[in-house]
């Protein structure tokens, strides 16, 4: 059973103290989250959420106030920048994010045009070349130099379509229980606008998010399911929530599987095994289709496990970012031995070396 009490993943010990510190000292919520927020119990959830910042980016022919995570200090090594699936937001990363930026990573957690926290009131386009757009408008603005790239469920499609068309701004992916095999949002390009908006309303409901949390994750206690379902639908409670969500619906949604080949960049996949979700057959597919990949399963672990499986996740994550790092030491220490015996190497050429779940007719966010 995964509480936030007593489950040694979701609560490293050596956190403990931190929490019962932000819990003692109150919230500082920023003022542009939905009021709502005072009523998530999650304390992972509550210090992520004070530390949600909109950054101005330039878009089209506007600046939309965009809200992400920024981190709190910079590194030599390349910036990691967190994505979230389908309809969620930057604090589906509450228990991951903290264990990366105590690692020593510079690392942001982005909101994705169209869902999380960022200011549409003057609404722009939501579709695919928009989001594209947009991830990098602010990598161009605030990163500015080669990123690992993290998207879980439709996450993953977001991070391909951009390590695709944008090559230059990422050196490496991570793919987590990666919805990249659906073709996008198929029929519901074509419903009517009246029906696009009662299916997308449903999104947000109670119930269905709290069934969703029950496929989604191996066991969860009725009270953290409710909760996590409050975290995971805060960003639904604004105005303008709905028109960007059937924005992005009637846009015909990603569909990058086509693309999955031509992808350059050195991949980790990660999937939980117990996915009720994606199959992690998918997982396979996924591995033998990309040029350079690598697989790492989670056992007992759901779709996300970033949330369920936190420690898991970050220690693969930091030894994929870190794997180059790591040879090169152990090169240089190879080269210093080898100089000390009076050995010099001798160069004999160069080898080159939708987390979605449909109901109906409609997605559903599985967070």
């Amino acid at each position: 059973m995964l509480t936030l009490t007593a489950s040694p993943e979701l609560v490293p010990t050596k956190r403990r103290a931190h929490v019962k510190l932000f819990t003692a000292q109150g919230s500082n919520f920023p003022s542009f989250l939905p009021k709502e927020v005072e009523n998530i119990k999650d304390p992972f959830a509550r210090k992520l959420a004070t530390r949600i910042e909109r950054l101005p980016v330039g878009f089209a022919d506007r600046s939309i106030m965009s809200s992400c995570v920024k981190p709190l200090m910079q590194s030599e090594r390349s910036p990691v920048v967190l994505l979230h699936g389908f309809d969620s937001s930057c604090l589906e990363w509450r228990y991951t994010f903290p264990q990366l930026e105590e690692a020593g990573l510079e690392t942001w957690a982005v909101d994705v045009l169209g869902w999380g926290f960022s200011d549409l009131e003057r609404l722009p386009s939501c579709d695919v070349a928009s989001k594209r757009d947009h991830l990098y408008q602010l990598w161009k603005s605030y990163i500015r130099r080669p990123i690992i790239l993290i998207g879980p469920s439709l996450g993953a499609a977001v991070a391909i379509d951009f390590a695709i068309n944008h090559p230059e701004a990422v050196e490496k992916l991570v793919l987590i229980d990666a919805s990249v095999y659906a073709e996008d949002t198929g029929n519901l390009a074509k419903l009517p606008r009246a029906i696009a908006y009662a299916g997308v309303y449903l999104l947000k409901s109670t119930p269905l998010r709290l069934y969703v949390n029950l496929i989604a994750f191996n066991s969860l206690p009725l009270n953290t399911s409710i909760d996590w379902m409050n975290v995971g639908r805060l960003h639904c409670l604004y105005p303008w929530w709905e028109d960007a969500t059937v924005n992005f619906m009637n846009s015909g949604g990603y569909n990058v599987s086509a693309q999955i080949k031509k992808v350059k960049q050195k991949t980790l996949i990660i999937w939980g095994e117990d996915d009720q979700i994606i199959s992690n057959k998918l997982a396979v597919r996924l591995h033998c289709e990309l040029p350079d990949a690598v697989i790492r399963q989670i056992p007992d672990c759901g779709h996300l496990p970033h949330v369920e499986k936190p420690n898991s996740v970050a220690k693969l994550i930091l030894d994929f970012v870190g794997e180059d790092s790591n040879k090169e030491a152990q090169s240089v220490s190879q080269g210093e031995q080898e100089h000390r015996r009076g050995v010099v190497p001798v160069p004999v050429g160069v080898v080159p070396v939708l987390g979605v779940v449909v109901v109906g007719v409609f997605p559903v966010p599985v967070l």
